[in-house]
């Protein structure tokens, strides 16, 4: 979803045009399975099928551990950010924004990710300090901690509650990632476009070499007859050997299977957060409509099973 790429390596334009296919387009191996009780009810719903969602929903560790996971990553948000690499700088895909801490905020328990129309200089992107002037600030930050689906952990959950920012042009991610990119893979858990609080995407990415995807169309199109900006949401992925399972407040809503997806087990990726402002995911973006707006965090986990 958010391409990274090595120190000097700029987006080429057969990658924009493979991320732009992979992320308004169904996924050909996405298909609904059924998958036996566990934490919230995880009942399988059709693929792309439209979910109830429950505003407002949470899940206890309880309901995690009742069902054999073990968490290790655990983030309230009740102090700072020590948890946390912040990310300075630009991005990829075109993004109008410039990263940088002063848009993050932790208060009363949630961690606060803003977008702001401003004029700002700063470094192209974290690998390229070229000096640029950007219209826009955001927040990103990404998990101090690395995770792998392996053969000691085969089974590895990523679950974050969030409440979506609404506004034209804004690019709300929940996502996983290594570097080099995307030798390690990439799963995106949740991409949405603050224009159309009714819908998400889920998606991965793979290759073998450095700036070079194999995976030509991953993403799964996840509507909810509940607005996700409304109020509060916990999405999540489980990762293993050859499946990706996705949920919406504990109801699986896509299950993406073979494909590319066993070539990531063992790598070794990080939990990230962020909210852009225009760019490639947005076809025929209007810049003089973009809103601004703040996505809401209440919590991050990650657990393991084996």
């Amino acid at each position: 979803m958010r391409h990274s790429l090595p120190a000097g390596r700029a987006l080429a334009s057969t990658l924009a045009t493979l991320f732009i296919a992979g992320a308004c387009s169904g996924d050909a191996a996405s298909v609904a399975a059924p998958r036996p009780a566990g934490p919230a009810g995880e009942v399988a719903t059709a693929s792309n099928a439209v979910t109830s969602g429950t505003c407002d929903y949470d899940a206890s560790d309880s309901s995690y551990t009742a069902a054999g996971w073990t968490r290790v990553f655990d983030e309230p948000f009740s102090g700072g950010l020590s948890q946390w690499s912040t990310w300075t700088g630009g991005a990829f895909n075109e993004e109008l924004q410039l990263y940088q801490a002063a848009n993050l905020q932790v208060t009363g328990g949630v961690l606060s990710i803003t977008a702001r129309q401003d004029t700002a200089v700063g470094p192209t992107t974290p690998f390229d300090a070229t000096p640029k002037q950007f219209g826009y600030t955001s927040g990103r930050i990404e998990s101090r901690t690395q995770f792998s689906a392996s053969r000691a952990t085969p089974n590895v959950r990523f679950a974050a509650r969030l409440k979506l920012p609404a506004g034209y042009g804004l690019w709300p991610a929940f996502w996983s990632y290594g570097d080099p990119w995307p030798t390690q893979g990439e799963i995106d858990i949740l991409e949405a476009r603050g224009q159309d609080p009714f819908t998400y995407y889920t998606a991965y990415w793979y290759g073998r070499r450095a700036g070079v995807n194999l995976v030509p169309n991953s993403s799964a199109t996840i509507p909810s007859s509940v607005s996700l900006a409304a109020c509060w949401h916990v999405y999540e992925v489980i990762w293993s050997q050859s499946v990706l399972t996705y949920f919406l407040d504990g109801q699986v809503v896509d299950v993406k299977s073979g494909g590319f997806i066993p070539n990531m087990f063992r790598k070794q990726q990080r939990i990230t957060l962020n909210l852009a402002v225009g760019g490639l995911f947005f076809p025929n973006l209007d810049p003089t409509l973009i809103q601004t707006g703040t996505l809401q965090v209440d919590w991050v986990k990650a657990f393991v099973k084996p």
